[in-house]
């Protein structure tokens, strides 16, 4: 493996399991999660417009997903409810991104893979307090 760059002997395996071997897949997958050399932490990023879509006034969410300092994960999406404010949007776009990211946790357990730590970044500073201070309210 010194004489070949890793990513390249990476990509020759992905490629013989597109045209030819699909049982090692899951080998594969195993074998890209180790790629980096960075801290073995799961990181989310989050956001959300209000009400982008003119017809239905749907807001749209996107999440990406990173382990190792690699994107494993990504998603850009009509919410499934109407929010009524900027902050219920993100709030909606936190919770979908959360649930991803214990998803995510499970998975890399069931690989042996253990996480330094999870970190779940997002711009909102009124949807962080609502999720630091969770109080009920009708609309969340």
């Amino acid at each position: 493996m010194k004489k070949f760059p890793y990513s390249s002997a990476v990509g020759s395996l992905l490629y013989a399991m597109v045209c030819t071997r699909p049982d090692i897949a899951h080998f594969i997958g195993v074998v890209c999660l180790h790629v980096g050399m960075g801290k073995s932490e799961l990181v989310g990023y989050t956001d959300a417009d209000m009400a982008g879509d003119i017809d239905s006034r749907k807001s749209t969410l996107g999440y990406l997903m990173t382990f190792v300092e690699r994107a494993i994960s990504w998603q850009s999406r009509f919410q499934k409810c109407i929010a009524l404010s900027t902050i219920e949007a993100e709030y909606v776009a936190v919770t979908e991104d959360c649930k991803e990211m214990l998803w995510l946790q499970m998975f890399l357990q069931e690989l042996s893979l253990k996480q330094e730590r999870y970190v779940l970044h997002c711009d909102s500073q009124s949807a962080i307090h609502l999720c630091k201070n969770p109080t009920f309210h009708s609309r969340s």
